[in-house]
């Protein structure tokens, strides 16, 4: 990932609603959501969500996968780790025992045998 990928996918998540999407569809991984019932969800006019998912697809954070009639959507979780891997790339300065406490807290929200909640 470079700065301008970044740049458009921190700009897209942004914005309330759409990181509230995004955030929703993580949590639905693999199946995704259809359009109509992250609308629902999230108690936004389709019309809106509409909008909302292409500027996700645009920067290239949701996948979209036609199913008969709806739209299914999934968070693209390699982007986000690739968007993630970015922010922290030079975290201090390579030095490991203050990266420590990042990689902490991210280990709980996906441990290997059982999943967890992440912390709040």
């Amino acid at each position: 990932m470079d700065d301008i990928e970044a740049l458009a996918c921190l700009s897209a998540l942004s914005q309330g609603t759409r990181l509230q999407t995004f955030r929703l569809l993580v949590r639905h991984e693999p199946d995704g959501l259809a359009a109509g019932e992250v609308a629902r969800q999230l108690d936004v006019p389709q019309n809106t969500m509409s909008t909302h998912l292409a500027v996700l697809a645009r920067a290239g954070l949701l996948r979209a996968e036609r199913h008969s009639r709806s739209i299914v959507y999934r968070a693209d979780l390699g982007r986000l780790r690739g968007m993630m891997l970015f922010l922290v790339r030079d975290c201090c300065g390579g030095r490991a025992d203050l990266c420590q406490p990042l990689i902490a807290d991210l280990l709980p929200c996906c441990p290997p045998e059982k999943a967890a909640p992440c912390p709040t």
